[in-house]
């Protein structure tokens, strides 16, 4: 038994886990459906696997450089909290879960494929460590139960087939409308983020123009360039808040932030200095991301047809957040700040209220999701309302992804006293309706579960049938009342 064990966790952490693997082989899988020749396979595979390396390099650049701006975040406004970090709280998850979490894992993604084969959702999701995460946290969560070990297996497998075909059919129409033309959809767990982004801008954003069109004077034209721009923000971001850190903690603080090489004596010049620099690391981290996005997209999407044709009829395949990142490449610095300060909006709103009256935890506001999600927020809220859908869109993903993470804390047991959480927003509710449904008890939660699961599969069949078979637009009327103005449509727009 012990030997299944292993190979389990074998599949699900060294290959399930690492989405460059997992793509990569799922390409080279089309290209053969295909009877495309060896060294096509190979290449295909391979540059697959190069292109999702590419997104993580540049995400750990990312990462980072924004590691340093939080501390001084915290420093600067005194805050302390939970910190929501999804691969931290899985991290100390797996120590106790690991062999639960890989057959969850494993059986669940098994489900999904014959959900995409069987059922009018035929989305195949590629985020091989969301699905990782996703699976920690039903893990969790039915640790909190006293249901047998092969029954939280089997419910938490049943649970993750539906979130990984249903989430991106319910995001689908607002995904179509941001690009790719219905050939990729979103895989990735913040999907209530985007689609209320998206609501957001159909509501505030008719007639405002967008990101990509902003008109910038002759001496800012370098700004059009989207890596120039991303970069000279985040030094204005960065070097702002070095200053107010060390404003507010003393030279010594700020001279322990960016320690100068051996040898060198540590200035504050250095400390500024070092700042800039983290800036512009973290413009190279976005150009990184983007470059990767297009290269796996260029061999994904061909390769897709022969899975399309031989395994899943009409597959989609339905990937990691940054996919719709180069759509709107402004709107993704825009949804950025925007949903960082929507998150330090519900933090003040927490500690003053929410706080004291409920008991819930402070979340702080951490970068790394911020940056994702509330990227692709602001390219959602751009492609159906503009500026304005991108501003006001992203900065409600950051009030959903503020206040979910504090409850979903009340449902995960002893590690809801961790210093950490889920970040992403459907980590937060579909938690939340798992782990509250078992208040009542097994059998009861037993009961509610499915019937989540139910509600959500149907629902996602529903608007599959009635919404994107159809070709609903949800930005129809953004789209006539640009062409009114005398102003071509654009994509993303």
């Amino acid at each position: 038994m012990e030997w299944i064990v292993a190979v389990a966790q074998f599949v699900v952490n060294e290959l399930l886990s690492v989405p460059a693997y997992m793509v990569g082989l799922i390409t080279a899988a089309g290209l053969i459906a295909l009877r495309r020749s060896v060294g096509q396979i190979i290449g295909g595979g391979i540059k697959a696997v190069l292109g999702f390396l590419l997104i993580g390099a540049g995400a750990a650049i990312v990462v980072a450089a924004l590691d340093p701006l939080g501390v001084m975040i915290q420093g600067a406004a005194g805050a302390q909290g939970v910190v929501p970090t999804n691969e931290a709280i899985v991290a100390i998850a797996q120590e106790r879960f690991g062999a639960q979490v890989a057959w969850i894992m494993i059986a669940g993604f098994v489900l999904s494929l014959l959900l995409a084969r069987f059922t009018p959702l035929h989305y195949v999701f590629l985020t091989g460590h969301h699905t990782l995460f996703m699976a920690t946290l039903l893990t969790m969560v039915l640790a909190t139960t006293e249901l047998p070990t092969l029954a939280k297996v089997a419910l938490g497998a049943v649970l993750l087939a539906v979130v990984m075909v249903a989430l991106p059919a319910l995001a689908q129409p607002w995904t179509r409308r941001v690009g790719g033309d219905g050939k990729i959809a979103i895989g990735h767990f913040g999907t209530l983020g985007y689609i209320a982004a998206g609501v957001t801008g159909q509501v505030v954003g008719r007639t405002s123009r967008s990101t990509e069109d902003m008109k910038l004077p002759e001496g800012l034209r370098f700004l059009r360039d989207s890596m120039v721009a991303t970069a000279l923000s985040m030094v204005l971001v960065y070097v702002a808040v070095a200053l107010l850190y060390w404003a507010r903690l003393g030279t010594a603080a700020a001279l322990e932030m960016f320690p100068p090489p051996e040898g060198v004596e540590p200035t504050v010049g250095h400390f500024v200095m070092q700042s800039v620099m983290q800036g512009l690391q973290f413009g190279i981290g976005v150009a990184v991301i983007l470059y990767g996005v297009r290269t796996i997209l260029g061999e994904l999407v061909p390769a897709f047809q022969g899975i399309a044709e031989r395994i899943v009829p009409g597959a989609v395949p339905a990937l990691d957040a940054p996919i719709v990142f180069p759509f709107a490449q402004n709107a993704v610095l825009v949804g950025f700040i925007s949903s960082f300060v929507g998150g330090l909006a519900t933090l003040a709103v927490m500690a003053v209220w929410l706080n004291p009256v409920l008991g819930l935890a402070l979340i702080l506001p951490g970068l790394v999701p911020h940056f994702f999600t509330g990227g692709a927020a602001g390219v959602y809220g751009n492609a159906t309302g503009g500026r304005r859908g991108a501003v006001l869109g992203a900065f409600v993903n950051g009030v959903i992804i503020t206040l979910l993470p504090a409850f979903l804390l009340g449902v995960l047991g002893t590690f809801g006293n961790a210093n950490t959480t889920f970040g992403d927003a459907d980590f937060g509710w579909f938690g939340m309706a798992v782990g509250y449904g078992f208040r009542g008890g097994d059998v009861v939660g037993v009961v509610v579960s499915l019937a989540v699961a139910a509600v959500l599969l149907v629902g996602a069949i529903v608007v599959q049938k009635r919404l994107v078979d159809t070709g609903w637009d949800p930005g129809a009327r953004r789209t006539a009342a640009t062409a009114g103005e005398g102003r071509p449509p654009r994509r993303g727009a």
